[in-house]
């Protein structure tokens, strides 16, 4: 059984931008990616994955351009940028060491001499 989990501040970002790496999505198709690719346990809400897309727009992080969907409806498709590219290595390195860093201390034990 898969449940749902919430989102850490910032973490939707960079899933939107790994998406945005396959080629140019409508949110849709953002938001089944990161459906998919963590099997169910992140469901993106609409208003959530639109404002985080707005936002990386607004820092150059990624472009859209208005097309036509596999359904041949209208759409908007966003499309990662070379910033967009180097912010994710850079927040892809943040998030492996934030990472690290929880699976260190829950790994740890307690220090001789210190507060139980």
């Amino acid at each position: 059984m898969t449940r749902e989990l919430d989102f850490l501040q910032g973490t939707l970002d960079v899933l939107v931008l790994r998406a945005l790496t396959f080629g140019p999505m409508h949110g849709y198709g953002v938001a089944s990616f990161i459906r998919h690719g963590s099997t169910g346990s992140f469901t993106v809400l609409d208003g959530a994955l639109y404002t985080a897309l707005h936002r990386l727009e607004e820092r150059g992080w990624v472009e859209s351009e208005w097309g036509n969907s596999d359904k041949k409806r209208r759409a908007k498709f966003y499309r990662l940028t070379s910033a967009g590219r180097r912010a994710l290595r850079t927040e892809t390195q943040s998030w492996n060491d934030y990472v690290a860093a929880v699976a260190r201390v829950m790994a740890a034990s307690p220090e001789p001499g210190g507060a139980s």
